[in-house]
């Protein structure tokens, strides 16, 4: 099955808006069986978005939109599905019903226009969003198949994964293809390539290799004409993997670093806090975006100041001897964090956010320290002075390098 996806709205293409939406699609198709073969930004017109629809049908079985079912007049899905199909759109009373209840149950008046988000025509279907006004539609005409979606992410994910991926399922009966992702901290790509060489260059299944902010990532991707076929093929390869290359591995497919610290503290009944100055509160951040984060995380500090680490329990003769970026520092930071806390464990990340030298020292030095019961663990980086990637790497490494000792059976007895 051919598909392909089109990104709808005028501020897509102006680049007040990022398209997420697309890629995220992408990555679910294989599995399904479907072949992905265009991707397109249409901007909030009629005609554009007509034309795009019947050259769309001529070459593609299925495809996903996602925007442009809001209740304002740049939202004009509906409107050019209908055109390219030459259908008349009619008012569902139902769903109007609907978004009435929707808007009294939050204090409000529907207003006049939302009416447009209950029109529909003979060859679709609603597809219920729980979250948000705006149905999708499922439209079936002549063997082809049109998934409109709403455009935020946190309505259309769902919609995704309650309604439109289990129909998928029932219709597709092509070969799927599976992937596994496996992810890296504290090797090279080299180190890793000379660990398992034998399984590179292989096609079925392929096995793929990548530098990202939180490590090195390995992909295994296998085809075959069922998900659990594909899933034997990947498995040999995965505990090779896991054999060879176990102490660097802390986490798994979509698991970001926080995910997976987070699940680990959560099963050994630990604790974390923290004290940051390089990242500026980008490492509480990310912990706290775990929901269940609450259950571990005692708190952070953003000591952006000298004399915020001295407040906040850092010794005034460390910083005087070595200065705010040095490893002594965050040592001292991170024993702070735990021990005013009661945390098991501390971080402490200090370094040279930039522009410009700090103490003889240059952007992009970034010190960590991890304090647990009876020891501190150090690492040190030197990664490209711009501002967000040294956030970003500092944070990640400190999450991982946790999250590895952890697996190793580091804990904390109080």
């Amino acid at each position: 099955m051919k598909a392909e996806i089109f990104s709808i709205g005028t501020e897509l293409l102006m680049g007040e808006l990022t398209d997420t939406n697309a890629s995220w699609i992408a990555s679910r198709l294989p599995p399904l069986g479907i072949q992905l073969q265009w991707m397109s930004i249409i901007g909030d017109s009629l005609d554009m978005l007509s034309e795009a629809f019947q050259r769309g049908l001529q070459r593609s079985d299925i495809i996903f939109t996602t925007g442009g079912l809001g209740p304002t007049q740049d939202d004009l899905t509906r409107e050019a599905v209908a055109q390219a199909l030459g259908e008349t759109l009619t008012v569902q009373e139902e769903v109007v019903r609907g978004l009435e209840k929707y808007f009294q149950g939050r204090g409000m008046t529907m207003p006049s226009h939302n009416i447009k988000q209950a029109h529909l025509i003979p060859s679709a279907q609603f597809i219920r969003n729980r979250n948000g006004t705006a149905p999708g539609w499922w439209v079936e005409s002549k063997g082809k198949i049109i998934v409109c979606m709403p455009g935020p992410p946190g309505e259309m994910h769902p919609i995704w994964d309650e309604e439109v991926a289990p129909r998928l399922r029932e219709m597709v009966d092509e070969e799927v293809t599976v992937t596994r992702n496996i992810k890296t901290l504290g090797m090279s790509e080299a180190a890793i390539d000379e660990e398992i060489s034998e399984f590179f260059g292989q096609e079925n299944p392929y096995l793929g290799i990548y530098s990202k902010p939180d490590g090195i990532h390995l992909r295994v991707i296998a085809r075959a004409k069922d998900e659990a076929r594909a899933r034997e093929l990947i498995q040999p390869v995965e505990e090779a993997i896991n054999q060879r290359l176990g102490p660097y591995i802390w986490g798994h497919d979509d698991e970001t670093p926080e995910q997976s610290l987070g699940q680990a503290l959560l099963e050994q009944g630990l604790s974390l806090a923290t004290m940051e100055s390089v990242t500026g509160g980008l490492l509480a951040n990310s912990i706290s975006e775990v929901p269940e984060s609450c259950s571990y995380f005692k708190g952070g500090v953003v000591a952006f100041s000298k004399e915020s680490m001295l407040a906040h329990g850092v010794p005034a003769d460390i910083l005087v001897r070595f200065g705010e970026a040095s490893q002594e520092t965050a040592n001292a930071m991170a024993s702070a964090a735990r021990e005013s806390s009661g945390a098991d464990f501390g971080i402490g990340l200090a370094g040279v956010l930039g522009p410009a030298e700090q103490e003889g020292k240059a952007p992009g030095q970034i010190y960590i320290a991890i304090a647990a019961d009876k020891e501190i663990r150090e690492f040190q980086l030197r990664v490209p002075p711009r501002r967000l990637v040294i956030k970003r790497r500092a944070a990640n490494t400190a999450l991982t390098e946790l999250r590895k000792m952890i697996s190793a059976g580091v804990g904390a007895a109080r």
